[in-house]
């Protein structure tokens, strides 16, 4: 991918942020709140932007088959609140501090309960917790209430708009939130138990398929369906969700030697939490004794300090981990890739093929 590539996909993927967040903040669809707090945690990551990658590649999608990309920005805007509900959540659980550059939102408000409310540190944690939970909570029904624009504003079949939400709230909410819980299991599974066909797959239910519901549903809008089986629907939809993976694996590098500034979170955060990366998965048998038993105290260690995260960091890309796991990503990045042989030539399709180029080239 080159330079004027890159800044052509960038270009083009914020136009259709703006044309997500115009219609995403209008009198009429945006909420309406009573409560300051409450209107702050569920803005938080929205106003903070973020890359709209997945608003962007279903505005792809629905263009690739020939449909309008403009009748796609309800789901379009739809998809980018439910994977941001999905952060808020995931970042509970990560225990992490920084999304988007911003505080994350449980850590947020257990500070604001201290500064603002007089809570002490205890109730301040609960509280901060329990905003993140329901702003979680409402950005993933306020996704739900956006879809119906497509036949309201679109007058696109009522059928697909059934089929969309169902398919949404059904299947891949049932499949992200099972790759979510198997993260955390897998996170306390010795790694000698746990096989690399293990780890990718919970990489597709927890990022994959969404990135494939993101392409079907594009796809199925532009085409006006009321289903996913169209053979150029399930083209896009496999090639989205196969760089879905991809850019799992590309966010766990990125996670371990990427810039902390760049990424807007904290870079070594996974080898604190003992995230089993496919990174440590293949390093750790191939480490001398002495070095797998220092990383081991390393992993999953909350109390570790920088210097061991650098130095566990360091064994990681000398013991080929790092490289094994781009080699992996872009192995599926060929896959997708071969699925869009079916779509004709177009600005839409050339998008497409040019995420796919910065899935495997983005420092952040």
């Amino acid at each position: 991918m080159t330079k004027t590539d890159f800044e052509t996909l960038i270009a083009e993927v914020k136009k259709r942020q703006v044309m997500m967040r115009e219609y995403l903040f209008r009198e009429e669809t945006r909420l309406q709140f009573s409560y300051q707090h409450l209107e702050d945690a569920v803005m938080s990551y929205v106003r903070a932007g973020g890359k709209s990658l997945r608003p962007a590649v279903l505005m792809f999608a629905c263009g690739a088959v020939g449909g309008d990309e403009k009748t796609a920005i309800p789901a379009a805007a739809a998809v980018e609140l439910y994977h941001t509900f999905t952060l808020v959540h995931d970042d509970i659980i990560d225990r992490d501090t920084m999304r988007r550059g911003v505080p994350t939102v449980h850590h947020d408000f257990m500070k604001r309960a201290i500064n603002e409310l007089g809570f002490d540190e205890e109730t301040a944690q609960h509280y901060g917790l329990a905003l993140a939970i329901v702003s979680g909570d409402l950005q993933q029904g306020w996704a739900a209430a956006l879809l119906p624009d497509l036949h309201y504003q679109h007058h696109l079949p009522p059928e697909l708009v059934l089929h969309l939400t169902r398919k949404l709230f059904r299947y891949t909410q049932m499949n992200l939130m099972n790759g979510e819980t198997v993260d955390v299991m897998q996170s306390r599974i010795p790694l000698d138990q746990l096989t690399e066909d293990e780890v990718l797959e919970m990489l597709r239910q927890k990022t994959g398929v969404l990135y494939e519901y993101t392409g079907a549903a594009g796809a199925a809008i532009g085409l006006k369906l009321k289903d996913f089986d169209h053979p150029l629907v399930q083209a896009v939809s496999t090639f989205t969700g196969k760089c879905g993976i991809a850019f799992q694996l590309q966010d766990d590098i990125l996670g371990v030697v990427g810039n902390a500034k760049q990424m807007g979170k904290t870079v070594g955060a996974d080898i604190r939490e003992g995230k089993r990366t496919i990174i440590v998965l293949h390093s750790l048998p191939k480490m001398t004794d002495t070095d797998r038993t220092f990383a081991l105290g390393v992993l999953g260690n909350d109390e570790a300090s920088d210097n061991d995260i650098q130095e566990v960091i360091g064994l990681l890309e000398r013991y080929g981990g790092i490289d094994h796991s781009r080699n992996l990503a872009a192995r599926y990045i060929e896959e997708g890739l071969a699925s869009l042989n079916q779509l004709e030539d177009t600005v839409y399709k050339r998008y497409l093929v040019s995420w796919a180029d910065f899935v495997m080239q983005r420092e952040r």
